[in-house]
């Protein structure tokens, strides 16, 4: 069981914090316990660490560096970080590129390169392993002082299964879904029945953002009401002092 964990976002195409600039993308910042973890990079690296500068974040005092996936707006801003904190322990999954695996062990701490199966990465922090999808997809669970959360890039797979995923790693149901829900593209059928499958699963908040399409993030406003937490670039959210907040 880990402490209390705070969330950042730290790149987003979403507005959020005054001052902070957002382009397409999706980058986090999660402290949990001893860690602070980086999930994602976002599209531009300059844009990430000015940013990151702007929240006085230190990019060194990053010890683990999770990539969901091998699109661009998620892995733009890899380079960027690891030049200035390369002692960081990096995160894939073997569906990204065999040459940009075997570049990367040398240029970070340690890399993890996660398969098919679910993984322990530090104390209460866990990769659902690699699932199927185009492209395939990995997202990240965390427990903490009894929150749940599953945070996505995108969620090419759906962020129903990766939640589902998250639930039997657990063996718990899931408190937060927070990141991108892929639900740019989908009509107001498929929007519902994310919804649906969200709550049937008794996620208690939601977090859509970055590609989850104004469109559904309306209609995810109307479902859950004031449990739909605004994203945006800036945003900090108290995983743990929400979901235990009186009433």
């Amino acid at each position: 069981m880990t402490d209390p964990s705070l969330l950042t976002i730290l790149f987003d195409n979403y507005p959020g914090v005054p001052g902070l600039t957002r382009l397409w993308g999706f980058a986090a910042l999660i402290r949990v316990a001893d860690r602070t973890i980086l999930f994602d990079t976002g599209s531009n690296g300059r844009v990430l660490l000015k940013n990151m500068a702007a929240l006085d974040i230190a990019p060194e005092s990053v010890d683990l560096l999770f990539l969901s996936h091998p699109h661009w707006d998620h892995i733009g801003g890899l380079d960027s970080v690891l030049e200035v904190n390369p002692q960081a322990t990096l995160v894939v999954h073997e569906g990204f590129s065999k040459h940009l695996i075997k570049d990367l062990h040398g240029l970070c701490g340690e890399l993890l390169v996660v398969g098919a199966d679910p993984a322990e990465l530090a104390p209460g922090v866990f990769s659902t392993g690699m699932l199927d999808s185009d492209p395939p997809e990995h997202a990240m669970v965390i427990e903490a002082d009894g929150v749940t959360v599953a945070i996505s890039g995108c969620a090419h797979p759906g962020m129903e299964r990766i939640v589902e995923h998250a639930s039997r790693l657990l063996g718990k149901k899931i408190d937060w879904a927070i990141g991108g829900f892929h639900l740019m593209y989908s009509d107001a059928a498929g929007i519902d029945r994310a919804i649906r499958a969200l709550r049937d699963l008794d996620v208690a908040y939601v977090v859509p953002t970055h590609c989850t399409g104004d469109a559904a993030k309306i209609a995810f406003r109307h479902a859950f009401g004031a449990r739909c937490i605004d994203g945006g670039v800036g945003r900090e959210i108290d995983l743990v002092g929400r979901v235990n907040a009186p009433g």
